[in-house]
């Protein structure tokens, strides 16, 4: 390929893209270059620290002020060509290929290391139905979790391969189930027997290559590193598992020549992915994508796989880092939805997406398979199941994304919406604006209320919907005005929520300076039966907590207690959150440090009244516990039997 075609025009991107397909017409299978098929519209001190990987020893391109042609794109061909491209569907999956060359995959690991966040366990039922939202919004591989770690991850991860794994899309797709493994035969037997009954199941196996990691954590050395790494990807292909992804861990903190030692000694066992993870959240976006760009120029067998990234946001530089890494030549990218993860989170998968989507012509025409429309579907989803709540300044789906209250922000929009706005709200499935007229109060019936759930994307129908109508209702009575704020959080707390196992019914408390705070409690069990107990605690919360913990019988620690209000005024809706943990049974295996881990369980309510909201917070928690318990005593009968 002629690389004065890639690099020295102004359309640098499309004739890229022309010359990638031509070669391919021509059944010449070409390879990335060191760098990416395009350079950067300006030489700024930001575009460069962004994207370093540009060889010098071609020339930048013309300033607009010498050229005759306008910036890119340029002419009618080109926008026609991009517009073409933007309608490209997803390419055929094969393992170790993509065929069109500005694809780029999205692996979720929100089911995995989203979950190692403190307080995000979820249940095996939460878990399959967001692995569904994942399938929903076009995600190529979900990680869905750590096998090895406990029994009810390997039966959670198995459910996710059988139901999500062949379930294809309206275009035939089905997402490929990867389940993760240490580097040793029982993890990666754990993970392949998970993720086995999927259409396309992947193993994904690690081990660490920086000199802290091996000196200190593993006690081994470079040559045993290498030799565990290949055999173990040799172990997973001889399973009969065609696509392995190996991870060398830290390797943003690894030596060069031992990282590409590593890689090829995996490709050469049957290794389909690398990826390369910044751990740690270490490295800078120049120092990352010059690390993407020199294993993409330095490892032997790097044309037969595909370059990953993996990046912790321990700096606050996970996307930019993750971005980096596809400019230089990357073509699946690690994220998870909302940003969660260990410690500060990962690289955010919808961050990363519209950042591809919104400034493609910069990075060289790359584009995802994902439906943006399913965004803040799914980020709704995953912060009521794990309990983490969004931020409001969280970028694409947080509160406040696209809230304008400064006044020259707001005369702006009202003149015209691109003042402000780079991304239109309703672009990722998130509707404010009342476009029906509809107000909605107390005299409001189950159509006007199921239309106001249509806008926002909730098709909801059948016994769900007479919840959220009984609850609407509930507050429709007691406030003139029910805003979509106030809809949403009962929303949230109704068809968000875990298996029922008790439903709070009553509650009476007292509580002031005259006297002890007491509270009278009716709990309502899953086959109707109805309890009742009475406590005094320190305040009226801490009372009725007391009772419900008489009710139900089972010792708990409430580690984490929050409270917020979604909307302004005396009478908002309070939303509450509470992380609990349970006796020391609960437990699983980290997948970093192989320590064990004490599951902790998260629970979420609303309501107009903050003790209520507190109680339903609580029996939520409880809930989450009593259904992983009930689980696990049910299987260990199994066994016994």
């Amino acid at each position: 390929m002629d690389k004065a075609l890639v690099y020295g025009t102004r359309d640098s991107g499309l004739h890229s893209f022309i010359a990638l397909t031509l070669a391919v017409q021509d059944k010449v299978q070409p390879r990335l270059p060191f760098a990416p098929p395009w350079s950067p519209p300006s030489s700024s001190p930001q575009t460069l620290a962004l994207f370093p990987s540009v060889p010098p020893s071609f020339p930048p391109p013309p300033s607009p002020l010498n050229s005759p042609s306008p910036p890119f794109p340029s002419n009618r061909l080109t926008r026609s060509f991009l517009s073409h491209c933007s309608l490209v569907s997803r390419p055929p999956y094969i393992p170790n290929r993509i065929d069109d060359p500005s694809y780029v995959r999205i692996f979720d690991t929100t089911l995995r290391d989203g979950e190692q966040s403190p307080g995000a366990t979820m249940t095996s039922k939460q878990k399959l139905a967001i692995a569904c939202q994942l399938a929903h919004l076009g995600v190529d591989i979900i990680e869905a979790g750590f096998p090895a770690s406990s029994p009810d991850d390997l039966d959670a991860v198995r459910s996710i391969a059988i139901e999500v794994g062949n379930n294809p899309d309206e275009n035939g797709y089905a997402p490929v189930i990867c389940g993760l493994a240490r580097c040793n035969k029982a993890d990666i037997d754990a993970a392949w027997e998970a993720v086995r009954h999927a259409m396309r199941p992947r193993v994904h196996t690690f081990i660490a290559t920086s000199e802290i990691h091996m000196k200190y954590k593993l006690r081994k050395s470079r040559a045993e590193v290498v030799r565990i790494a290949s055999e173990m990807v040799a172990y997973a292909r001889s399973l009969g598992c065609e696509d392995v992804e190996f991870s060398p861990e830290d390797a943003g903190r690894s030596d060069r020549e031992f990282l590409y030692h590593v890689l090829a000694e995996v490709i050469k066992a049957g290794a389909t992915t690398v990826n390369i993870p910044d751990t740690v959240g270490y490295t800078l976006p120049s120092e990352f994508g010059r690390l993407i760009a020199d294993i993409n120029a330095n490892t032997r067998g790097i044309e037969n796989v595909i370059i990953s990234t993996h990046c912790q946001n321990d700096l606050g530089l996970a996307t930019a880092n993750t971005l980096a890494g596809a400019y230089s030549g990357a073509r699946q990218l690690e994220v998870t939805v909302n940003g969660i993860g260990e410690r500060a989170g990962n690289a955010s998968l919808e961050e990363v997406v519209m950042a591809i989507k919104c400034r493609k012509e910069l990075m060289g025409g790359l584009h995802t398979g994902i439906n943006i429309k399913h965004i803040v579907m799914a980020s709704k989803m995953v912060a009521e199941y794990s309990g983490l709540h969004v931020q409001p300044h969280k970028a694409i789906v947080g509160a406040n994304a696209f809230a304008h209250e400064s006044g020259i922000h707001q005369d702006g929009m009202l003149k015209n919406k691109s003042t402000y706005e780079i991304i239109s709200p309703e672009d990722i499935g998130l509707t404010r604006s009342n476009e029906s007229g509809i107000v909605l109060g107390k005299l409001s019936g189950r159509h006007a209320l199921r239309s106001r759930l249509l806008e926002f994307g909730y098709d909801i129908n059948g016994k769900e919907l007479d919840d959220i109508f009984k609850r609407f209702k509930e507050v429709a009575e007691k406030k003139k005005h029910v805003t979509d704020a106030d809809i949403e959080a009962l929303i949230s707390d109704e068809i968000f929520q875990t298996q029922v196992i008790w439903l709070l019914g009553d509650l009476q408390v007292t509580g002031g300076t005259l006297g002890l705070s007491t509270a009278t409690v009716k709990l309502i069990a899953s086959d109707g039966e109805e309890k009742i107990a009475c406590s005094i605690g320190t305040g009226p919360v801490d009372a009725a907590y007391k009772a419900v913990d008489i009710i139900i019988g089972v010792p708990v620690i409430l580690l984490e207690y929050s409270m917020n209000s979604v909307t302004e005024g005396i009478d908002a809706i309070a939303s509450t959150r509470v992380v609990i943990r349970g006796d020391t049974t609960h437990s699983s295996t980290h997948a970093l440090t192989g320590e064990t881990v004490f599951r902790t369980f998260s629970g979420s309510g609303a309501g107009m009244d903050i003790v209520v909201s507190s109680v339903r917070a609580y029996v939520s928690a409880l809930n989450k516990m009593l259904a992983f318990k009930d689980l696990s005593a049910s299987k260990a009968a199994r066994k016994v039997s």
